[in-house]
């Protein structure tokens, strides 16, 4: 980042303009999640962060949200450039800015919270209540913008800082606001993901330029959140190549080009899913929905003969559901991608097994089909066609034991061992390919800690296979499509946290698509 600030500098670019191209970023990054104007508090610092989410303010302020700054310094010790953004502020109507600070003193309509200690000790939970239910209705938002410290920070924090990120984090436990830091969550190191006691707890990060290293990592996640990269169009990345990558939909142009007027049906992929058994017939059915949605041309069910009648009922009417005596039989079907494993049970591992290694035709495996692998992992080095992996932690620590490093080192370690494509999946989905950059997905949110979410994934990555995608980018945009459509579900579509399905996901796909198309 700061290589590419100063080859930026060097042309002539300014500061100023890259604060407004940043600010601007943040303010799309809030209204992607909350389009209903509500209230923003703006946390700020003294340098260029602190700009950033000032310039950020005044976009959200245009479009109807009421801005509040608090201000966690002397005016007089602020950068001159945070100096002018703040008098832009101070110059508009107090009657759309907040007017009373701590002390109960106006300031040409911005409250003014300068956070030595004695003013610290005034903001109990109590009164940052009421301070917010003054501002809001029930319905309405509260946002926190999180613009203390910048990249050049460290941890440990100091006062007044440590009481102001102490605000911020009592503001979303007590009062529901949602946290947006910028750049980085204050408190945290961005080089080795390190916290601070006090450290900003943000739901979203909206880091500018690039990511930044300490975001990624696995201790950094609670206080991270939802990771948003904002690109500034006059800074570029140095001339190397890159050996980890943050997901975003620029990186997936191309990969999905819109379709010729004349397609048909076979040039999109026949799906074949490999998956249910007694009492696990809903894996089966989510996986094909995942694959019709994401959108296979043919998609074909193959179950147990045991099962065969309650799933050929309860199917997609788009699926065809054909029963199967042995599994070895399916090494024979002409089908261009298969997905296997959710719900299939370990009552015919052999069968499987013979199946994983023998098929030649890329596959997608899951779940039970992990579970099989586990127990004889050596198949994975002599399969016939490719392979794409998707275990979760769990199903992960049975395929590679006795390891525990970090999950970057557990999933290039795996690749390095065997030839596959591994898709593992947890808060900050990685997928990883020898001799590719390690790919973290940022879409996604604690909703989908439900059952059901991987079997849909499958599918979706078995689709998009068919469509000619590698597994190496299929994994990634599948990912990026199903947590971006529990995003959609939750912020846009009612559902919460807790109440998010399956079902909500697949329904929301469509949404996601088309973002990726724009």
């Amino acid at each position: 980042m700061r290589a590419a600030e100063e080859a930026a500098f060097a042309k002539g670019v300014q500061v100023e303009a890259l604060m407004d191209q940043a600010g601007a970023g943040v303010a799309r990054a809030v209204t992607k999640f909350f389009a209903k104007p509500g209230k923003c508090i703006v946390f700020a610092g003294k340098g260029h962060n602190a700009g950033d989410a000032l310039v950020a303010a005044e976009v959200l302020r245009r479009r109807g949200w009421k801005i509040e700054v608090r201000l966690a310094f002397k005016q007089e010790d602020c950068s001159e450039l945070m100096r002018k953004k703040l008098e832009s502020l101070r110059r508009r109507p107090p009657e759309i800015l907040g007017t009373t600070s701590v002390s109960g003193a106006t300031d040409l309509g911005i409250t003014l919270l300068e956070l030595w200690a004695e003013v610290a000790d005034e903001l109990s939970a109590a009164q940052e209540r009421i301070a917010a239910e003054a501002y809001l209705g029930r319905a309405a938002p509260l946002v926190i913008l999180d613009g203390l410290l910048g990249v050049g920070a460290r941890p440990p924090l100091r006062e007044p800082i440590r009481a102001a990120c102490r605000s911020i984090n009592q503001l979303r436990a007590k009062n529901g606001a949602y946290v947006f830091a910028v750049d980085l969550p204050t408190g945290l190191d961005g080089d080795s993901g390190k916290v601070d006691r006090d450290c900003v707890t943000a739901d979203f990060t909206v880091t500018i330029g690039f990511a930044k290293a300490g975001l990624i990592a696995d201790g950094a996640l609670n206080f991270v959140g939802r990771l948003e990269v904002v690109p500034l169009p006059d800074l570029h990345s140095p001339d190397k190549k890159a050996k980890q990558i943050i997901v975003s939909p620029p990186a997936f142009h191309g990969l999905l080009p819109r379709r010729k007027y004349s397609a048909y049906k076979n040039q999109f992929g026949r799906i074949g899913i490999v998956a249910g058994s007694k009492g696990f017939v809903g894996a089966a059915l989510m996986t094909s929905q995942g694959a019709l949605r994401a959108g296979a041309g043919l998609v074909e069910l193959f179950v147990p003969e045991e099962i065969y009648e309650i799933v050929a009922g309860a199917a997609p009417m788009e699926a065809m559901v054909k029963p199967v005596q042995s599994y070895r039989d399916l090494v024979r079907q002409k089908t261009d991608t298969w997905a296997l494993g959710p719900g299939l049970g370990k009552s015919h591992a052999d069968e499987v097994l013979e199946l994983i290694e023998k098929a030649k035709q890329p596959m997608v495996v899951d779940a039970d089909g992990l579970n099989i692998l586990s127990e004889k992992i050596s198949v994975l080095r002599g399969c016939k066609g490719e392979r794409l992996l998707t275990p979760h932690p769990g199903e992960m620590k049975r395929l590679l034991p006795n390891h525990k490093e970090s999950r970057a080192e557990t999933a290039t370690k795996f690749c390095n061992r065997f030839p596959v494509t591994l898709l593992f999946k947890g808060s900050r989905t990685i997928v990883a390919e020898r001799d590719r950059p390690l790919s973290y997905n940022t879409t996604g949110n604690p909703g989908m800690a439900t059952g059901g979410m991987g079997d849909v994934l499958t599918g979706v990555c078995a689709g998009l296979v068919g469509q000619g995608l590698s597994l190496y980018d299929a994994a990634r945009v599948g990912a990026w499509l199903c947590g971006r459509a529990a995003e959609i579900a939750i912020f846009n579509n009612g559902q919460s946290e807790q109440s998010l399905l399956p079902r909500d996901v697949l329904h929301r796909l469509g949404e996601a698509f088309e973002e990726l198309s724009h």
